[in-house]
């Protein structure tokens, strides 16, 4: 009975414990996206800031996203008020998603705090535009 309880709680703590596995900094993130040929999803927040906290503590620990960050991207979070934000994915709100290729964004950063559901479509989306660009070069 105990194994079963460990068992149980161990998947538990394994689905439910999933954190996202973020770089330390903006050019090592670059760095790896560019030899792993994944997408740089760079997330721009600011401290104290509301909306930045609801999608780090919501959308950020869905299992789903969780893994398909970790699987299918590298991920880094800049905060304005710390300087580790380069000028160019500098926004008037937090928090901006930005997706990048190379050292090029994709698309306009997504704005706000947005839901797991809308997010995972946004990475679907994001994957499939990396892959057909990669493909037409």
């Amino acid at each position: 009975m105990n194994k079963i309880i460990f068992v149980l709680l161990l998947s538990a703590f394994s689905l439910f414990g999933a954190e996202v596995k973020w770089e330390k900094d903006l050019s090592s993130a670059v760095q790896r996206a560019d030899k792993e040929h994944k997408p740089l999803m760079v997330l721009v927040t600011k401290n104290g800031c509301r909306w930045c906290d609801i999608f780090k503590q919501k959308t950020l620990t869905n299992p789903k996203v969780v893994a398909i960050l970790n699987r299918d991207f590298v991920v880094y979070e800049g905060v304005v008020d710390e300087g580790s934000v380069p000028p160019s994915l500098m926004t008037q709100g937090t928090p901006a998603t930005w997706f990048i290729k190379g050292k090029t964004p994709m698309f306009e950063p997504i704005m706000g705090a947005a839901e797991s559901g809308d997010f995972l479509e946004a990475l679907d989306i994001v994957k499939q535009e990396y892959k057909k660009n990669a493909t037409n070069k």
